[in-house]
């Protein structure tokens, strides 16, 4: 009994002490304590701060004229393990494709897939794609399923008249648009003394009505990756066996996901980062505790590809492209053009190979990685000696980063990149994504 009460008098004078501590006017500061920043997110890595060379580390016998070496700093950020693969691409698709099948029934045509609405000023409830109650809509099958009591209202979502194949009843993909917006820091910064500018002018929109002649008003984005690529890429090849399954296989479900464009990898991100914090805002957990998801700079991968290391030709350390077994370590075009040679004539599993010191896999080879830097080879002396990034609001080429399946070992090494257009799909880019850290260190 006596230890009750000594317990209890110790929590009112904590109590009281935390009263009088506020009733001084004293600064104490508004923090928020259900924050942590020592969780890593699932599937992700943390890379430290640091700084390394980055740049042409070996002699330029191949005349690549690469960026010269300089020293650069990086802050801390967490990046995916592997490549985004097919099964982890599916889930954005199936949730765009959820997402416009309950709005083309209408406010009243599936009430039971909506969650309570707030009341509008008019009285009524607000209803509308933000208030889907995802628990509710799972895995899918209560729409596409066997015994839906939605399937007679979802017809208009399937290819219909001459572009259904007889006997075959296909989601038309064509459907399947991702619209969203965000707040373009560069557009801001540049316009930031411009008295006629207003905040709507900074702010970057993919909607289905996008308004003619607006400059940063763009159509939705189309999230079903091209698999024509397979074909479109190559001529005089038989690929259609990649076409019919490379996506939709399960076989292929932990392979990277290929066929889209640098501005469907933006989108991903941008679903990415409104998944989590939706989920965050339900649990009661500050929605901006993990920043947001982005494609990596071109500076920031070849960071990471390091593992930590400086002046490495490759990812693995070594300056061979065989360990001292005679394995090669990497999904690359041996020699003349020995696909095989490696484990895999296209892609492989984005885990094969062993990762580098930092527990990333496939930083060079498999396939060539979307950046979100753009492409300008004369930039180099622009730019800053920590976190540097060039970027350009046209559209135009991004860098792509690491090397493919189809590229000889020249593109596999850490200070080599390419381009690609931002608007063209390939059969050998993919992405990953990368979140900023805030802050120096996990703590």
């Amino acid at each position: 009994m006596r230890k009750i009460y000594l317990f209890s008098f110790f929590i009112i004078c904590a109590f009281l002490a935390s009263c009088s501590g506020g009733n001084k006017g004293e600064l104490v500061g508004a923090y928020n304590k259900k924050f942590s920043n020592r969780t890593i997110p699932l599937g992700m890595v943390f890379i430290p701060p640091g700084r390394t060379l980055i740049g042409m580390t070996d002699e330029d016998m191949s005349f690549y004229q690469g960026t010269p070496s300089r020293m650069t700093s990086f802050t801390a950020f967490y990046m995916d393990q592997t490549e985004i693969t097919n099964a982890e691409y599916r889930q954005f698709v199936n949730w765009v494709r959820d997402s416009v099948a309950i709005a083309s029934m209408g406010d009243s045509g599936a009430p039971n897939l909506y969650r309570p609405a707030p009341a509008n000023a008019a009285g009524g409830t607000v209803v509308g794609p933000r208030n889907i109650d995802w628990n509710r809509v799972g895995n899918g099958s209560v729409l596409w399923g066997r015994n839906s009591q939605y399937k007679s209202r979802l017809q208009n979502m399937y290819y219909a008249g001459n572009d259904a194949l007889p006997g075959k009843n296909e989601i038309d993909v064509r459907k399947l648009k991702y619209a969203y917006s965000y707040l373009d820091h560069d557009l801001e910064a540049a316009g930031r003394n411009d008295p006629t500018k207003s905040r709507r002018d900074f702010i970057q929109t993919y909607t289905d009505n996008p308004t003619p002649g607006k400059a940063n008003e763009h159509p939705s984005v189309s999230v079903y990756p091209d698999t024509l690529v397979w074909k479109l890429d190559f001529s005089y090849s038989q690929n259609d066996p990649m076409v019919e399954a490379y996506f939709s296989h399960p076989s292929y479900d932990r392979y990277p996901v290929v066929g889209v464009t640098w501005e469907q990898a933006n989108a991903f991100c941008n679903w990415r980062t409104v998944l989590y914090s939706n989920v965050a805002s339900a649990r009661k957990l500050p929605a901006n505790g993990r920043l947001r998801y982005r494609l990596p700079t071109d500076q920031e991968f070849e960071y990471a590809a390091r593992g930590g290391r400086t002046q490495t030709k490759y990812p693995w350390g070594g300056p061979y492209i065989k360990n001292t077994k005679g394995c090669l370590q990497a999904n690359f075009k041996v020699g003349r053009g020995n696909y095989t040679d490696d484990g895999g004539l296209y892609t492989v599993d984005a885990r094969a190979y062993l990762p580098n010191d930092y527990g990333l896999y496939n930083m060079a080879g498999n396939v060539a990685e979307w950046t979100i830097t753009a492409y300008n080879r004369s930039a180099t002396s622009l730019l800053l000696d920590f976190n540097p990034n060039y970027t350009n609001t046209a559209k135009g080429a991004k860098v792509v980063r690491g090397g493919s399946w189809k590229d000889m070992g020249f593109f596999l090494q850490n200070s080599v990149g390419t381009y690609e257009y931002q608007d063209k799909a390939r059969s050998y880019i993919g992405f990953r994504c990368v979140s900023d850290f805030p802050g120096n260190a996990l703590n």
